[in-house]
Parts: C-alpha cells; sequence; structure tokens
C-alpha cells in the first residue's frame, strides 16, 4: 500500500531507521492485531499512548514503526521508524492521500440527529448496484474516519463516511481529510451545546461540510429545517445545494405518507410507493435523505423502494424487542432534546392496551441550559406515558416537571444509576403483556444495561 518514502513525504516526519523503499501492506494502530509487514502508528490519545506498545509491534513483524519525536523505546536494526510531530496529524495526512487514489464519489454525512441511520441506509440502497465503502458503527471521529479511509481498494466505487463533532473545527478538517464530493446535513438541533454554545453553533460547525466540498460538490440539506432552508438560496456560491423534506423548497419532496401495517408508507415527488420498516415516522426523514444520495448517483425509485422495504435499522435506533412478554422500543444509543422528542412520539403513536412506560436516561452535553431542556422534555412524557422511571440527576429534574404536570406520582419513580432502574422496572413495575416500555438515554448513561440478563 505505501512506501517508507511515500510516507516520509506524506507525514513531513524523519526517517531515523531503515530504508525508504520498504513496502508496507497496510496501517495499524493496534499492536494487538497487527499483521506481519504492516506500519504501526503510534497514535497518542487522551486515555493511552501507542509508544508504549512499540516493542510489541515489533514482535509480531510490524514493518515500519510511526511514532511521535522523543516517545516511546525504538531498538535501531529492527525495522523502519519514522518520528513525526503529531501522530493523530499523521493518520489524517496519511488518509488523505490515499483517498486521493481513488477517483470515485465520496458521500459525507453529518447533522445533529440521524447520520448512523442515514449513512447505513445509504449504504444499503447503494450496494445492490454499487461495490460500497462505509463507515463502520458510528467511528466518525479524528480517528475513525482515517482508518475508514485507509479501508479504500480498487474494488471500491463508492464511500460513504459519517463526520461526527464536539468542538468547533473539526467538521473542516475532517472533510480536509476525505475531500467529500456530496455533503448531507441531515438537520441541526441542539447538541452538544455545552461546546457550540447554542443552536447558531451547531449550524456553523455542521454546515462547515458543505463549505468544504471538493468539485464537483453537490449539498443536499433538510428544507424543513429552519436554519439550513435559509441556507438554499445560497446554491451557486459553495456549488449545488438540494433540499429535502415536505415544503416547497424541497427538491426531493415527500408527497404522500401514511401509517401501514408494516411501518411507514410514503412517496417521494409522486413516483413509486415507497414502505419504511419502522415505527418511528422521523425515520422517513432519514430515508429521504438516503434517497436523495441514491438518486444522485443514478439508482431509480423502484430500485431504491426495493431496497429500503427490507432496511434492518442500527441496534439501540427504535427497535422493538420483547421481554417477558412486553414490547420494548430499545432507542439506547443515544439522546439530545430532538431525538427524544421523536421518541415519545413514537411511542404515543405505537397500538397498545396496556400502560405505556419511559425509561429515561439523562441528555448530555446540552450546556447551560440543560436542565430546562429535561424540564421541558418531562412535560412532553407526562402527555404521553403511564409510568415513568427517570435515571439520573437531570432526569430527576423531568421527573419533577412531570409531577408539576399532574402526573400520577404513585407511577412515577427517580433511580440514580441504570443497574436501579432495572431491577424497579422487572421486579417492582413488572410489564404486563400488553405495555409498551420505552427506554432512551445519552450514550453515557449506558440505557442498553436494562436489557441484561433478561
Amino acid at each position: 500500500m505505501f512506501t517508507v518514502y511515500e510516507l516520509t513525504r506524506i507525514t513531513g516526519g524523519k526517517l531515523i531507521a531503515g530504508g525508504g523503499n520498504i513496502q508496507a501492506k497496510g496501517i495499524s494502530i493496534d499492536s494487538r492485531t497487527i499483521k506481519k509487514e504492516e506500519i504501526f502508528l503510534a497514535l497518542k490519545g487522551d486515555n493511552f499512548d501507542g509508544a508504549d506498545y512499540i516493542g510489541q509491534a515489533i514482535k509480531k513483524g510490524a514493518s515500519c514503526i510511526i511514532k511521535e519525536t522523543g516517545k516511546g523505546k525504538f531498538k535501531a536494526g529492527s525495522c523502519a521508524c519514522l518520528e513525526v510531530k503529531d501522530s493523530v496529524k499523521a493518520l489524517g495526512d496519511i488518509a488523505r492521500y490515499h483517498r486521493r487514489r481513488f477517483n470515485i464519489p465520496v458521500v459525507a454525512i453529518t447533522g445533529s440527529n440521524g447520520k448512523t441511520t442515514t449513512k447505513e441506509m445509504v449504504s444499503w440502497a447503494l450496494s445492490k448496484k454499487f461495490k460500497v465503502l462505509k463507515t463502520e458503527g458510528t467511528k466518525n471521529n479524528h480517528i475513525g474516519l482515517p482508518l475508514t479511509l485507509l479501508g479504500l481498494s480498487p474494488q471500491h466505487q463508492v464511500a460513504i463516511v459519517e463526520l461526527g463533532t464536539n468542538h468547533f473545527g473539526e467538521i473542516e478538517n475532517l472533510a480536509s481529510i476525505c475531500l467529500p464530493n456530496i455533503g448531507l446535513v441531515t438537520n441541526i438541533g441542539p447538541s452538544h451545546l455545552e461546546y457550540f454554545g447554542n443552536v447558531q453553533g451547531v449550524l456553523k460547525e455542521k454546515y462547515a461540510l458543505v463549505e468544504n466540498l471538493s468539485a464537483p460538490a453537490v449539498a443536499i440539506i433538510n428544507a424543513d429545517n429552519r436554519l439550513l432552508r435559509r441556507k438554499l438560496s445560497t446554491s451557486g456560491k459553495t456549488g449545488l445545494i438540494l433540499g429535502f423534506g415536505t415544503s416547497k423548497y424541497s427538491d426531493f419532496r415527500i408527497t404522500r405518507l401514511e401509517r401501514a401495517r408494516q411501518g411507514i408508507e410514503f412517496q417521494v415527488n409522486g413516483q413509486r410507493k415507497i414502505i419504511l420498516p419502522t415505527i418511528g415516522a422521523h425515520n422517513v426523514y432519514n430515508a429521504l435523505a438516503a434517497i436523495s444520495i441514491a438518486r444522485i448517483l443514478g439508482l431509480s425509485y423502484d430500485e431504491i423502494a426495493a431496497r429500503l422495504t427490507h432496511f434492518e435499522f442500527p441496534s439501540g435506533r427504535l427497535k422493538l424487542r420483547k421481554f417477558d412478554s412486553a414490547k420494548f422500543i430499545d432507542d439506547t444509543y443515544n439522546s439530545s432534546p430532538a431525538s427524544l422528542k421523536q421518541a415519545l412520539y413514537a411511542l404515543e403513536d405505537f397500538p397498545s392496551f396496556g400502560s405505556k412506560i419511559v425509561v429515561m436516561g439523562d441528555m448530555m452535553e446540552l450546556g447551560v441550559d440543560k436542565e430546562e431542556f429535561h424540564y421541558e422534555a418531562g412535560k412532553q412524557i407526562a402527555r404521553v406515558c403511564d409510568k415513568f422511571i427517570a435515571v439520573g440527576k437531570l432526569s430527576k429534574v423531568a421527573a419533577n416537571a412531570a409531577r408539576h404536570s399532574g402526573f400520577d406520582t404513585r407511577n412515577l419513580f427517580s433511580c440514580g444509576c441504570v443497574e436501579e432502574a432495572r431491577e424497579l422496572l422487572f421486579n417492582k413495575i413488572s410489564p404486563k403483556k400488553e405495555d409498551v416500555v420505552l427506554v432512551k438515554g445519552s450514550r453515557a448513561m449506558k440505557m442498553e444495561k436494562i436489557f441484561e440478563e433478561r
């Protein structure tokens, strides 16, 4: 894949051992899984330093070590060694160089909510016709994105990558690495406000994707989102900008939508009926975003409809589960005010002859207004459920809001941790056959533990 000489030129590093013509078959950042003749890139992270594992990588047959200047122990004669100023930057530089080897469309997806689901939908639709490289899971940061791009090979015809951020400048940096031709912004909402301050800050950071596309550049944005809709008028300054949604400003527009036995049924621009197997109507926006990309890359509505009908949603995202005969809506992957609101809509619309129960964990990174967001959430929860279990200090604020809204205090509970909530749910409340339980919270709350040992 690379010669050591190429790596020296790409990273601006200094070769301190070995020859520049040494060939490397790939790059690894994990000394436990590195393969013979791969490069070991000793990354420096917040909680680890790859330089501590250089010896282990050499024993496993690494052809070259890339490490930060002055870090780690290296024995001359064991293999090539390249020193760089910043190991994380070096990883990005190498990934950018590798991405430029391929003249294929790269699609980058960002937004406050729905990134991973949309990415999976796009990949699923396109994979019927193309060989697709995609971000695995949510590896969407300054380490995950470069590692994804390093997986590009001559067989790939399109790459679909997800870009995440919680600090200013990260989207611009990630875009400079993956050099996307097509950029999609799913929506803008209150997320990571601890760092972005307000939704205007979120908009500024997320929209950096559109402003840093590579030619030929096409941007796709949510025309129903108030903040993004204003950007449609800037088309021509940053390339072609298209909108999706239900409004008249949408190039890809939902023209009919209704609930069906199999899920949500809808049409786009009056074309073939599409059935999405989901209980969450908001997922139509994710589907519409995916349809927009698929159409731009040449798929017909018939081809897209045939694929999306069989789409399987990622785990922890409004997945229906059954325990002890009761139905559970597992939306434990993450939470924000916008995604919680949509999950509650799904619960409200869910047909049930029993009780509706919400198990809510704290929403993180909401800045100075975090208590206000939780209080508003509690008022909405009080309107849609019969029993409410709040997990965490901030969710206790939501429980207080529910109580102030007249919620029956006999069915209102506040817990300090997930384990306590699980014990309460299954041993005191004991959901019955006709009950439906929504479980949701931010990633740090680990709300998926509700389902352990069941």
